[in-house]
């Protein structure tokens, strides 16, 4: 995998701005662009892809965008976008609420509807686009964490946070299946943010506790292939005991094995699902998601969604 660089300094001064203005569009939404400097002295954007996710690194002048019904209907409404601020301050602003953006913050918002951020200063950001399709929210959920800002170093905002600046930072190292695994596993976290801000986690447990709680589901995510995978080895990896494990796990009205249950049988159900020349077979998706016993995978399957692996497979191939 290789990153794409664009920027305007090849060109003479008086030809960046419809440029930027070309490639900002082009790259992340269709936007309107205002610069605050007569001529751009700077204007670069890093694109690197891993799965379903784009990532790109903008650095650039003084500046605000902006996003509109018209630009909307142009295209981009599928996706959502998180981004995080690494350098100068900004303001976003979404459905009606104003976020101020400082280094160390992360903000989310929805190209499906207008939206404005302002850039007073250099800046230097990391944005991140989603297709909402791959999140397990509908668009009315994602209205709970647009418009506002986020810790990039705490509860669970922060390993949110932590997980997408480690993607972004390697992602040109990554193959390609590994990096689609990894930015699954990104998306599932951004599930879990939204969840939490609309009080669908438990609104009893401390920060603290929320934080401990996304960072063991991070771990189990990122170890979802391993047969080997048990509540003894994740509390191990915490620090803490079996026990408490089953109470943090207990406080969300689960157990650590049917969260992991579940995770597993909704990654084989996405693969299955997958539009590709050449078809994995079931017993492949279920080893490659930690199932040793392809019978249990398949009454399992069957239990959750209703139909047998090779049933759901093969309906998702004539859609």
């Amino acid at each position: 995998m290789m990153s794409v660089v664009l920027s305007v300094q090849p060109l003479p001064p008086s030809e960046r701005a419809d440029y930027w203005q070309s490639i900002v569009s082009d790259t992340l939404v269709p936007m309107d662009v205002t610069l605050h400097e007569r001529e751009p002295a700077m204007g670069t954007i890093t694109v690197d892809t891993l799965g379903p996710l784009q990532i790109s690194v903008v650095e650039a002048g003084p500046a605000s965008v902006s996003r509109h019904a018209s630009l909307i209907s142009r295209g981009g409404a599928e996706y959502m976008t998180i981004t995080l601020q690494h350098q100068g301050t900004g303001r976003l602003t979404q459905d009606g609420r104003q976020a101020l953006v400082r280094p160390g913050t992360f903000t989310c918002s929805d190209a499906g509807r207008p939206y404005g951020r302002e850039q007073p200063d250099n800046y230097r950001f990391t944005s991140i686009r989603v297709p909402k399709d791959v999140l397990a929210v509908t668009d009315t959920e994602l209205r709970a964490i647009t418009g506002t800002v986020f810790d990039s170093h705490c509860g669970t905002s922060g390993v949110v946070a932590g997980h997408l600046e480690r993607l972004a930072d390697r992602a040109a190292g990554f193959d390609p299946y590994t990096g689609r695994q990894l930015a699954m596993t990104a998306v599932d976290l951004l599930t879990v943010l939204v969840r939490e801000r609309q009080g669908l986690l438990n609104p009893h447990a401390s920060e603290v506790a929320r934080g401990m709680l996304a960072r063991i589901k991070e771990y189990i995510l990122r170890h979802l292939a391993d047969p080997g995978l048990s509540p003894e080895m994740i509390a191990c990896a915490h620090h803490m005991s079996v026990r408490y494990l089953h109470k943090i796990f207990q406080a969300e009205g689960t157990t650590v094995s049917r969260w992991i249950h579940r995770e597993r049988l909704e990654r084989c159900r996405r693969e299955l699902s997958r539009q590709s020349r050449s078809a994995p077979t079931v017993s492949a998706v279920a080893q490659r998601w930690g199932f040793v016993n392809p019978s249990h995978f398949s009454r399992a399957f069957r239990t959750a969604y209703g139909m047998s692996p090779r049933d759901w497979q093969s309906s998702t191939r004539h859609v």
